[in-house]
């Protein structure tokens, strides 16, 4: 029987971190594989400190959209850090661009873009954050010729879903599916060997006033099944064939 994937979370945040193991017990638990991702420096040995020590946890790391200006040296370091793991995690991410009260736009670019071709040196997917920059993220990817995308809680217009989805780049359903009619329409207008679940754990909770957990990743799987109409079960083969295509290949 395929396990649940939760293709995105948090492990090393601090209200996770400080309960992990009983965090991870859970989940595993629940029969979930999680995907933790890294966003700095820090956070990224921390991701692959987790997935060496857990069987159930596997490690994507990368340089998430910076809000000011990161020094070339620093960026340089980290690019070389990710390519001497290339052994250790499954994916680069959390990438991306995030134009959400953000002044200066366009230092963002050139770090994803080498990102970007990073992953491609490596033989790795990419995992995409891109808020309020859905079209130039789309666009960038597209220029780039990358064949291995996942596009993270997206939440782009209907004609950048029919694009993405045209270049053949996966999409990560959040547990709140379970109430965001955008991201319902999301599941409704992607085909099933595109989607994958995910938690954002802490973030997106499918429950009020609770935090999310990996473990919660059920929940989006029931809600992709009700709008897709299949079952759980085979919802969950879909999701493992696409993770074995896309991250095991």
């Amino acid at each position: 029987m395929p396990p649940f994937i939760d293709i995105h979370c948090h492990l090393t945040w601090p209200s996770i971190y400080s309960n992990l193991s009983e965090v991870i017990g859970n989940a595993e638990k629940a029969g979930v594989i999680m995907l933790t991702n890294g966003i700095d420096k820090d956070s990224n040995r921390l991701s692959l400190e987790i997935s060496k020590k857990y069987s159930s946890v596997r490690a994507a790391i990368g340089l998430y959209p910076p809000d000011s200006v990161m020094e070339e040296k620093m960026v340089e370091e980290e690019l070389s850090f990710i390519e001497s793991q290339k052994d250790s995690i499954v994916a680069v991410g959390e990438i991306g661009l995030d134009y959400q009260n953000i002044k200066d736009k366009e230092h963002q670019t050139p770090i994803f873009v080498h990102q970007l071709r990073l992953a491609k040196k490596i033989g790795k997917p990419v995992i995409i954050h891109s808020r309020k920059a859905e079209k130039e993220v789309i666009t960038i990817l597209k220029s780039e010729n990358m064949q291995k995308a996942l596009l993270h809680c997206f939440h782009g217009s209907k004609s950048l879903i029919k694009a993405a989805v045209e270049s053949n780049f996966f999409f990560s359903i959040s547990t709140n599916v379970t109430r965001s009619e955008q991201t319902q329409m999301l599941v409704s207008m992607v085909p099933l060997h595109l989607l994958f679940a995910e938690t954002d754990s802490p973030f997106l909770s499918p429950f009020k006033d609770k935090e999310n957990k990996p473990a919660f990743v059920v929940e989006s799987y029931k809600k992709i099944a009700e709008i897709k109409q299949v079952t759980i079960e085979e919802l969950k083969n879909i999701i493992y064939m696409n993770w074995i295509g896309m991250f095991e290949r």
